[in-house]
């Protein structure tokens, strides 16, 4: 057996830990598991896996380098003192507006935005709903000799008391209903997009884009029968019906940190990123070494740099008033790159070289320090 890495013993360590507290919360919440439905204990075992495995790899995802250099500046200039109180005042708007409205998928496109608003809200108010009720933090029992009225526990402790058929009833004991509606109609919204859209064919794969789309419907249209079947038929197929339910249920949370689902996860460290080019546009700016223009903030560049070099990528330039590639500038990336390409033309029909003057051509320079590096393309200058 291979040795673990030291990323793996921690990330392992911090999963064991987070299923641990999850588990002593269970108890906690079901008084001792004196509330807790034996029905769903296999419910209970899918959610700590899941729990475990992201954990372990959102651990492995953090000590990447350049996540880890995200994370980590994100919390100083988030708790710089002066830009404190105007994250403070900012953080609430970008909340609202990154995750409850998702500006960020309407700028893209609106079909696009209805399809992950719609599913996005249906998961979350069915996660607000099954979770708490499958591990026995909250429950309904009715008052003495009242059976007209539903009184809520949570965590054991008595809170409202509600009329079963009130509107109050209707929406806390349905709410699953409309969860699956919004789920479905933004299923339905997607495979139309992936279907119809040729960019999103080109790129898509099974695996990644339509699997989680399919698990979600099946979870959708599996609770609606259910409800179908105690509201409609007197329970016809009930039992049949709860067991496809809840395999659909438990095959989506083992495959929730492996798919596509753990974006889900890694979306609230936007906010951070967001923060970070806050700070980076008020802040000094790097200008490039060749033309002398500004074209990205100095932290950027030089955390730029950081990442690079732990990742064992070397663009240093020796020799050379440029110092390092990040340096340059888009523009002048793209001019060296026809100088180079002109180099190559000219030495192949053996013709004497010429270079523009005042232009560095960083592939030569490169070339000659003994290949430290490889140039990059623009895309990857600015990721």
């Amino acid at each position: 057996m291979p040795a673990m890495s030291r990323e793996s013993i921690h990330a392992t360590v911090r999963g064991i830990a987070a299923c641990v507290v999850l588990a002593v919360l269970i108890a906690l919440g079901s008084r001792s598991l004196a509330h807790f439905d034996a029905a769903l204990v296999g419910y209970t075992f899918a959610v700590l896996f899941t729990v475990f495995a992201i954990t372990y790899r959102y651990s492995m995802w953090l000590q990447r380098p350049p996540t880890a250099l995200y994370w980590r500046r994100g919390w100083q200039v988030f708790f710089s003192r002066d830009r404190l109180l105007r994250n403070l005042a900012e953080w609430p708007g970008r909340v609202v507006g990154v995750f409850a409205l998702n500006n960020f998928i309407f700028r893209r496109g609106r079909t696009r935005w209805a399809a992950h608003w719609l599913i996005m809200w249906g998961c979350l108010i069915a996660a607000a709903i099954t979770f708490p009720l499958v591990f026995g933090w909250v429950y309904f029992e009715t008052p003495p000799g009242d059976f007209a009225h539903y009184r809520a526990f949570v965590f054991g402790f008595p809170t409202i008391t509600f009329p079963i058929e009130s509107l109050v009833g209707v929406l806390i004991f349905h709410g699953l209903v409309w969860a699956a509606f919004l789920v479905i109609a933004g299923v339905m919204i997607a495979m139309r997009r992936r279907m119809r859209d040729h960019g999103a064919e080109a790129v898509q794969q099974f695996g990644e884009d339509f699997l989680p789309l399919i698990l979600l419907f099946a979870v959708s249209i599996t609770g609606l029968m259910l409800t179908a079947s105690y509201t409609w038929m007197r329970g016809y197929a009930y039992d049949f019906l709860a067991i496809i339910h809840a395999a659909t249920v438990i095959f989506t949370l083992l495959w929730l940190p492996f798919g596509k689902f753990f974006h889900i996860f890694q979306r609230p460290a936007q906010l951070g990123v967001a923060f970070y080019k806050d700070s980076g546009k008020a802040g000094e700016q790097a200008a490039c070494r060749n033309c002398g223009e500004p074209f990205a903030s100095r932290m950027h560049v030089e955390d730029l740099i950081q990442v690079e070099r732990q990742l064992g990528y070397s663009y240093d330039m020796p020799g050379n008033p440029a110092a390092h590639y990040q340096y340059i500038c888009p523009r002048c990336r793209r001019t060296t790159m026809a100088l180079a390409q002109g180099r190559l033309w000219q030495t192949g029909r053996g013709r004497e070289v010429t270079d523009r003057p005042g232009i560095v051509d960083v592939g030569a320079v490169l070339e000659e320090a003994g290949g430290h590096g490889r140039p990059v393309s623009d895309r990857e200058g600015r990721a």
